[in-house]
């Protein structure tokens, strides 16, 4: 590999004199070794008993890996039963069977001095040969130079024992030292630094260093050894000799991706030690490292405190375009903007240089209004979304206005500006979201509930369904998010990602009671707490890394494919966490809970969006209206034209009357523009309808007006007699065609 020149300001001497004063001493070793329950760099043991080597998968070291595959991979409960001797390495040497000899076995269970002798004497049987003592009292040969070794060394001359010397010739003759110590290191938790230039291996020792001060991230010894490995193999003498970029090139070129990914961090945290951070350094770099600069507002999602976000100004080809650029978003990132909002800010000026550049401008003083035109229609023809294009016209247009307020370009023209009318509106949401009621019995039953593997996602989904909150807000709860009002009836407490506020939601005891076994859980794991409620499972040291949105999404897949949840045609449903927040807002309005406290409930800033759940609702409703029979005064069928021109208009006469001028037995049908002229005679009215919901009402009436009608004739009243005769008619055929119609229904049900 061709490596670039060092980059402005690699100050060797420099770094390295902050080097030595950086790292402590516990990390200035060339062999460093975690301790057992090391949190950040762990390394457990073999699951085989009595096995010292680190797990190198499936719970067991290389060696008995290796063993457990020739066994034809059996159950590895059965494996651990009988594992079989220890592996290579582990194994007691043989010694001498005559008694006080501790030299290695060569033959015969003797050592090659007794056999020699035994051989001499004529191969004497065991039991009777009297073997020579080779060892004077107060004089025993010296010990093996392992360890791990009590055999003793072949001669005065020799360092290692029989077998171990075998070894080390085998090896090449290293140097004893040397290969005594890599004896003992194979298979245990240990980094080695050694045979590296000095520079280089202060900053692995700083990196580590700075790795197990975070204490977030855990790092298995064996992902740095690779690491080390691949600096070593590309003879850099520091990792600043390549740039992070090519760095990432060999990170994603497939099974050295992790080691890769530590590299870049320890040549992070190299290069802020030497420049240090803010933004006199980092303001004249053309990509922005933004966890370096103070002040800044991350994402309240993001599953670490200063997460790795970059702004790359490169792609900005004016140098001119790219200065203000920066200028601009440096200012709006110091008065609180979002790093989101920055990137969106960012596309819509990479965008307008990409059309700049095509149609050959090169001055900010050419900029109009007709060339702004033909950007808009450049960005129209795009592809992406109206959210993306919408962000680039109203960007831009915030860009022109900083650069006019604050004067950093006076040859910008007056006319360089846009319009509320040139973005198009948003294209109004027609479809519901919500899930089917067919779905969701699926989701939640009990059943389904308890195939899910992961305690953190079937609590996330719960709460998504009864709190109907964002899976942002969901997965960054806080430990301690349960509150109490004077009731003592219980709230969840969260944090709206969307409008950056805090906020509540009640909840019921079943789902309060969830919470705090799911707390108990994380606790059992993370004794010295962990800050947040659903703590990222892997690679999580300290425990307050926040599992990501993008996880609990690989496990809602797999579990919907688990418990295979299909729709009312049988269709394999595919959902997303967002549409229980649209179901649970349904359902609200569906069991007619007032729109404003269903807002207070989701959250919303305006009735706006709650209003949308309200017209889908007010389609069901409208459904259901259609579905029902209803007869007027003379009996005969009424019917809403639901797909004519006058359909909305009809049914939005109807649904007024049916708010504001509901009768006891039926509704009225009089449009709103007219007064009534049947005051207190509706049942003689030709625009009153009723349906089979009011059949109790309307029998008990008939009654009541035939016992009034008998009453007046009695009396000698027949005017009273005649007029009520008319309602009792009309009572009576429209009982009757009621009747008739649930009649027919009913029979349809039973042949169904």
């Amino acid at each position: 590999m061709t490596f670039n020149a060092l980059p402005a300001g690699h100050d060797r001497a420099g770094l390295l004199e902050k080097l030595l004063s950086a790292v402590r001493a516990e990390f200035r070793t060339e062999i460093y070794r975690p301790a057992p329950e090391d949190p950040v760099f762990v390394a457990p043991a073999c699951s085989v008993a009595d096995c010292d080597r680190i797990v190198s998968m499936r719970g067991l070291c290389n060696g008995h890996v290796i063993r457990w595959r020739h066994r034809g991979r059996p159950d590895m409960e059965d494996f651990l039963a009988d594992p079989g001797l220890p592996v290579r390495g582990r194994q007691a040497l043989m010694v001498c069977t005559i008694a006080g000899c501790r030299y290695g076995n060569f033959g015969k269970g003797l050592c090659a001095k007794h056999y020699e002798r035994w051989r001499r004497a004529g191969r004497p049987s065991p039991d009777i040969w009297d073997a020579p003592n080779l060892v004077q009292p107060g004089d025993a040969p010296a010990e093996c130079r392992l360890s791990f070794c009590t055999l003793w060394a072949e001669g005065p001359q020799m360092l290692f024992c029989r077998s171990h010397h075998e070894r080390w010739a085998n090896a090449g003759r290293a140097d004893p030292e040397r290969f005594a110590l890599d004896a003992e290191l194979t298979g245990t938790a240990h980094i080695d630094l050694r045979d590296l230039p000095r520079q280089l291996t202060l900053e692995f020792q700083y990196g580590l260093q700075c790795r197990s001060d975070a204490h977030r991230r855990t790092t298995p010894p064996r992902i740095v050894a690779q690491a080390v490995r691949l600096a070593r193999s590309l003879g850099v003498s520091s990792l600043l000799d390549l740039t992070e970029e090519q760095w990432r090139h060999d990170a994603a070129s497939g099974r050295v991706r992790e080691p890769g990914l530590f590299l870049i961090d320890v040549r992070d945290a190299v290069e802020f030690l030497r420049d240090g951070a803010g933004w006199e350094s980092e303001y004249p770099r053309d990509v922005w490292r933004l966890e370096r600069l103070p002040g800044i507002t991350t994402p309240a999602t993001a599953t670490v405190p200063r997460p790795r976000i970059r702004l790359h100004f490169e792609r900005i080809g004016q140098p001119w375009l790219r200065d203000l650029t920066k200028r601009w978003l440096r200012l709006r990132l110091t008065s609180g903007l979002s790093t989101t909002a920055a990137h969106t800010g960012l596309d819509a000026l990479v965008c307008f240089g990409g059309f700049l550049a095509h149609v050959g401008v090169d001055r900010l003083a050419d900029i109009d209004r007709p060339l702004l035109e033909r950007h808009l229609a450049h960005v129209a023809s795009q592809p992406g979304g109206h959210g993306l294009k919408k962000g680039r016209i109203s960007n831009l247009n915030l860009f022109f206005q900083a650069v006019r307020q604050h004067r950093w370009d006076d040859s910008l023209p007056g006319t360089a500006a846009f319009y509320p009318g040139d973005i198009p509106p948003e294209p109004a949401a027609t479809v519901s979201r919500r899930l089917a009621e067919h779905v969701m019995a699926q989701v939640e039953s009990e059943e389904n509930l308890d195939r899910w593997d992961n305690p953190s996602g079937r609590l996330i989904t719960l709460i998504l369904i009864r709190g109907g909150l964002r899976i942002s807000s969901v997965i960054c709860l806080d430990f301690d998010c349960l509150l109490h009002d004077g009731q003592n009836a219980p709230y969840l407490r969260y944090f709206n990602t969307k409008m950056k506020r805090e906020a509540a939601v009640p909840i019921d005891e079943e789902l309060e009671q969830a919470i705090r076994d799911h707390q108990h859980h994380v606790l059992q794991r993370w004794p010295q707490g962990t800050g947040v409620l659903f703590p990222r499972p892997h690679a999580n040291a300290s425990g307050r890394l926040r599992m990501s949105d993008s996880s609990y999404r690989q496990m809602l897949r797999r579990w919907l494919a688990t418990c295979d949840i299909r729709d009312e045609h049988g269709r394999t449903v595919r959902l997303t966490p967002h549409q229980w927040r649209h179901t649970f807002a349904c359902r609200l309005i569906n069991r007619d809970v007032p729109q404003e406290v269903v807002r207070v409930l989701l959250d919303h800033q305006s009735s706006r969006m709650t209003a949308h759940y309200a017209r889908i609702t007010d389609q069901t409703v409208r459904r259901r209206w259609e579905a029902a029979m209803k007869v007027n005064i003379k009996g005969e069928h009424v019917a809403l034209d639901a797909d004519g021109p006058l359909g909305q208009a009809q049914w939005a006469k109807t649904r007024y009357g049916i708010a504001t001028q509901t009768l006891p037995n039926g509704y009225c049908g009089l449009p709103v523009q007219k007064s009534c002229p049947h005051a207190n005679a509706c049942l003689t009215c030709p625009v009153f309808l009723t349906g089979p919901e009011f059949l109790p009402e309307l029998r008990e009436q008939h009654t009541r007006t035939l016992t009034l009608i008998d009453n007046a004739k009695n009396c000698g009243n027949a005017r009273v007699a005649e007029m009520n005769q008319q309602v009792a008619d009309n009572l009576d055929r429209m009982i009757h065609e009621l009747n008739d119609g649930q009649d027919e229904g009913e029979e349809a049900a039973d042949a169904g």
